[in-house]
């Protein structure tokens, strides 16, 4: 796929990755880039820097009638949405001890969000018999993140669903692409999951601008795993090849993060 001419809806656009995406969709020549973000006030700075091409929508994606109201809402304007890059997410670094709250939070926009947007877009796309769908998981969702268990169980179902999303609807057009960076140098990273401490994932970080750019190149290839840090595959294929030596290395990490308070 390329991005040129297609109508793009972004959310989390506001910042990080999303913002990166945003930019970089625009720089490609995208018809149209919508800049969705619960931050009404930053998804607005992202489209009056792009330009014309860019338009914001403030969007909870925790709801699905706010998801249901910015697809019907871009498509009655535009005709149709190309690629919807589900692409918010949250961390809060807890153990399984965190709060039901907490637990339902992550649930709604790192599982849920994915599961509105694929209910809202699909029937537009599988009637045209074309539509791409990026789901953003993260590294943590094929390996783990030691010290945030909401975060880690999410995303290992967000990787879980946008994997049957292209099992199920791979034969009739929709193209699925699931982006799991490690590292990346954004806001949620530095801000280490609202604790104000430096994040073990800070070595090694890539610019979002760089993920984006990764985004891209995927996108052209139809990749179903978009891996911007190329250790992750090892790291994956060592997990599959030998569970339990793999379980002894991430106990050890653990207790390394655990001990260094990040």
């Amino acid at each position: 796929m390329e991005v040129k001419d297609q109508v793009i809806v972004v959310t989390g656009g506001g910042s990080g990755i999303g913002r990166a995406l945003c930019e970089r969709f625009a720089a490609d020549g995208a018809r149209a880039v919508i800049v969705a973000d619960l931050n009404a006030a930053q998804a607005e700075q992202v489209a009056s820097a792009i330009g014309s091409r860019a338009q914001a929508r403030a969007v909870n994606v925790g709801v699905e009638a706010e998801v249901q109201a910015l697809v019907a809402e871009v498509t009655a304007q535009h005709g149709r949405i190309d690629l919807f890059c589900s692409n918010a997410g949250v961390i809060t670094r807890a153990d399984e001890d965190a709060t039901n709250a907490d637990w339902q939070r992550h649930w709604d926009v790192n599982l849920m969000a994915h599961v509105y947007a694929a209910r809202a877009v699909l029937p537009q796309m599988l009637a045209r018999g074309q539509g791409y769908l990026l789901n953003t998981a993260s590294a943590a969702g094929l390996l783990s993140q030691v010290n945030a268990a909401p975060y880690s169980v999410t995303k290992h179902a967000a990787v879980a669903f946008a994997e049957w999303l292209s099992i199920a609807h791979g034969d009739k057009g929709l193209r699925v692409s699931c982006l799991c960076p490690q590292g990346v140098d954004t806001p949620m990273l530095r801000g280490a999951g609202g604790t104000g401490r430096k994040s073990f994932l800070v070595e090694g970080a890539l610019t979002a601008e760089r993920v984006a750019e990764c985004v891209v190149e995927g996108l052209r290839r139809e990749e179903f795993l978009i891996l911007p840090h190329p250790e992750v595959l090892s790291f994956f294929q060592r997990k599959a090849n030998d569970y339990e030596r793999w379980l002894r290395g991430m106990r050890r990490l653990r207790d390394k993060v655990m001990s260094s308070g990040s």
